[in-house]
């Protein structure tokens, strides 16, 4: 158990949102969990702020963010989703039960699922999605050299799902 002014907690939810509403103190938490290696769960935007914040303090990308946070930045770490309607907003969220495989079969993430849905888990993810912003695909290579390790994708292999920490005992990370 971890102690913060009175409250005790084992671990870390950052949850979703939209918009850059709270941004900055989901983000402090994502730090706050990285650098004392607590149990983390980045749920959605929470798990982008986590992307930024290694981004940030890991690569030191200083004026990492989001394209929805800051369109003008110079390194765009969460991006637009390619096929999404700017300029339409309504009905262009990538919406509903999507399908996201392990490409890392010794994860912590798949050994989570393994467990939870025992002889029924077929290796494949069904969750519910809503969202229009993604991990940049052209900073997966760099964000993965410097310890993030993206271990559950869409069924394509493009769109990043689930990622951990090396090192950091069960800090998962869902774009779900």
């Amino acid at each position: 158990m971890i102690a913060l002014g009175s409250v005790m907690f084992r671990g870390v939810i950052v949850p979703g949102g939209f918009g850059d509403r709270g941004t900055q103190g989901k983000m402090l938490a994502c730090q706050y969990a990285r650098e004392n290696k607590i149990p983390f769960l980045g749920l959605c935007l929470g798990f982008q702020m986590a992307v930024i914040e290694h981004a940030r303090n890991v690569l030191g990308l200083k004026d990492a963010n989001s394209e929805e946070m800051d369109p003008h930045t110079s390194h765009k770490v969460v991006i637009f989703m390619p096929e999404g309607s700017k300029t339409h907003l309504g009905g262009t969220m990538r919406l509903g039960e999507r399908v996201s495989k392990f490409f890392v079969p010794s994860s912590k993430a798949q050994a989570l699922y393994e467990e939870l849905n025992g002889a029924e888990y077929s290796g494949l993810i069904i969750e519910r999605h809503r969202h229009r912003y993604e991990v940049n695909p052209a900073l997966i290579q760099m964000l993965e050299q410097q310890g993030l390790i993206f271990v559950a994708k869409d069924e394509t292999g493009q769109r990043m799902e689930i990622l951990e920490r090396t090192g950091i005992f069960c800090q998962l990370l869902l774009s779900l």
